[in-house]
């Protein structure tokens, strides 16, 4: 008997449907290959080159849209057209980073894109640990060589294992934001080079400063650390919840076939608890400001999305 579940994933986007057969399903790989190549030519990743300009960025500008004013943040929110988290998107659908339409677009975002802050070259890194981490995601999906800001994110971890954005501003502890957003930089650097003894080990601190919170509490207090971690959002940009970090944690044990850390147990337990009726799962809160288009139905409705991440994770923990 088919899963109704699966079957409302299926009828959704190609970016979508090419990790529900990969992920729930064990299709063969040739098969979900297929599936996946049409997510530059149809569907939300079409959609989101579309938006492209043609020296390769989108909307202008590294981080922020060219000429967008902080009178416009402070009343919409922050923005997110601009290449960073656009080049991020793109990962997440899953284009197929080996593409002549992939290449490109990061030959020409080296050559044209310049950070905000200090203008240095795209592919050279900015100066923020949750930026650099991101840039390491992107970078090493789509082949390019960011060892030099790895190497730079294994010298700024902190004494307690994880990082800080706030760092350069006195900031010694570390934030679970600005943690997960490296730790998701290094392994997807290590799934693609190998990785490096230093930045192996730096990941393995980072995700033993998670692990001793349970994903969410305070160390001091066992309180959680922000209400926010335990309501699912997406598309998640910089910020954490439980979801992204459980989602995180599998990918890691897949990479290097390892059993689940029991210490994941009580997140697994909000997950199911969360768990619809109909077997979905809901947006529970999404972020403000400027995007291309959206990618879900809308706050408190079922997220294919969050549906998906959802399910992968607890396949792979019951299993």
């Amino acid at each position: 008997m088919t899963d109704p579940v699966i079957e409302w994933l299926l009828a959704s986007d190609p970016s979508i449907r090419w990790q529900v057969m990969r992920d729930l399903q064990d299709a063969p790989e040739l098969v979900w290959m297929a599936e996946r190549a049409k997510v530059e030519s149809e569907g939300w990743g079409a959609r989101l080159l579309a938006c492209q300009d043609e020296d390769g960025q989108w909307a202008g500008g590294a981080f922020v849209p060219a000429g967008f004013t902080p009178e416009e943040w402070r009343a919409h929110g922050q923005p997110w057209t601009a290449t960073c988290f656009s080049l991020s998107q793109l990962r997440e659908f899953g284009i197929d980073p080996a593409s002549d339409r992939a290449r490109r677009t990061v030959d020409l975002v080296g050559a044209n894109s310049r950070w905000d802050e200090g203008g240095q070259p795209y592919w050279q890194g900015e100066v923020e640990e949750c930026i650099n981490g991101r840039t390491v995601a992107d970078g090493a999906y789509f082949g390019v060589d960011v060892s030099a800001i790895v190497e730079r994110l294994v010298g700024e971890r902190l004494d307690d294992g994880g990082w800080n954005c706030e760092r350069a501003n006195g900031s010694l502890r570390s934030s679970f934001a600005s943690t997960i957003n490296v730790l998701e930089g290094l392994l997807e650097f290590e799934r693609v080079t190998g990785g490096t003894d230093q930045s192996r080990q730096a990941r393995r601190s980072g995700e033993e400063f998670l692990l001793e919170r349970k994903l969410f509490r305070r160390l001091a207090t066992g309180e959680p650390a922000d209400e926010r971690f335990l309501r699912f959002l997406h598309p998640n940009r910089w910020r954490y919840d439980i979801l992204r970090a459980l989602d995180h944690f599998r990918s890691a044990a897949i990479h290097a076939g390892t059993d689940p850390d029991p210490r994941l147990g009580e997140a697994i337990d909000h997950l199911r608890s969360r768990r619809l009726d109909d077997g979905t799962w809901p947006l529970d809160w999404s972020l403000p400001g400027r995007v291309w288009f959206e990618v879900d139905e809308g706050e408190g409705q079922p997220s294919r999305w969050v549906t998906l991440r959802a399910m992968r994770v607890l396949k792979w923990w019951e299993q």
